[in-house]
């Protein structure tokens, strides 16, 4: 599930609202919770940023960790949020400067707890805006932050449109992120968008 649109439009708090008023991330894990009951369930979750896309495709340090708790997750993102790249643009003042991915996997062992008999993956995303360099009035740094938002937001969109065209070659390699969603986007996995519209003339082009 992801959020697409405009910057500045609400993607991330339609992602993650706030710790008074919580939004999809945590109601989904928080529903994840009230169906899981059996001690052999376990829900592990990883959350990253893909930043300025250079190089090869790779997580270093990225671990997953048990969680039992709605809570324990809320501050698990609240933590990851605070190293999150943000920047003030004129459209927005605390633009997201990255996609963040948060990766949630839920384990059913046997009873003895060895195998895992059967296992689900829910990604949960909050892209970066797409935008335009004038919109924004961007430095030199930033644009070159939004050329690469723009980019992988584009991979992303051809990724979708082949798919729904039913093209054998759908083009993953353009895009960390669309490489890093490759099993849920061409999988055997549901597929949910949220498109979040702002009726500014600002983000008339983007929407």
């Amino acid at each position: 599930m992801f959020c697409y649109g405009a910057t500045g439009v609400g993607k991330t708090y339609t992602m993650l609202g706030t710790m008074e008023n919580p939004r999809v991330m945590v109601l989904a894990i928080n529903d994840l919770f009230s169906k899981v009951t059996q001690k052999n369930h376990s829900i592990k979750l990883s959350y990253l940023e893909i930043y300025n896309e250079t190089g090869i495709v790779a997580a270093a340090g990225l671990t997953q960790r048990s969680v039992y708790s709605t809570d324990e997750v809320r501050e698990l993102l609240q933590k990851g949020n605070k190293n999150r790249t943000i920047e003030p643009t004129r459209v927005n003042e605390t633009s997201s400067r990255s996609h963040a991915v948060l990766q949630v996997v839920i384990e059913y062992r046997s009873l003895d707890g060895v195998n895992i008999k059967r296992a689900g993956k829910l990604s949960l995303i909050d892209l970066a805006g797409s935008e335009r360099a004038l919109a924004t009035g961007q430095r030199t740094k930033m644009s070159i932050e939004g050329a690469n938002i723009n980019h992988s937001l584009l991979a992303l969109n051809s990724c979708i449109n082949t798919l729904v065209e039913g093209k054998k070659h759908i083009p993953y390699r353009n895009s960390k992120l669309t490489q890093l969603l490759k099993d849920s986007l061409g999988g055997a996995y549901n597929t949910v968008m949220i498109a979040n519209i702002s009726p500014s003339n600002l983000s008339f082009g983007e929407t």
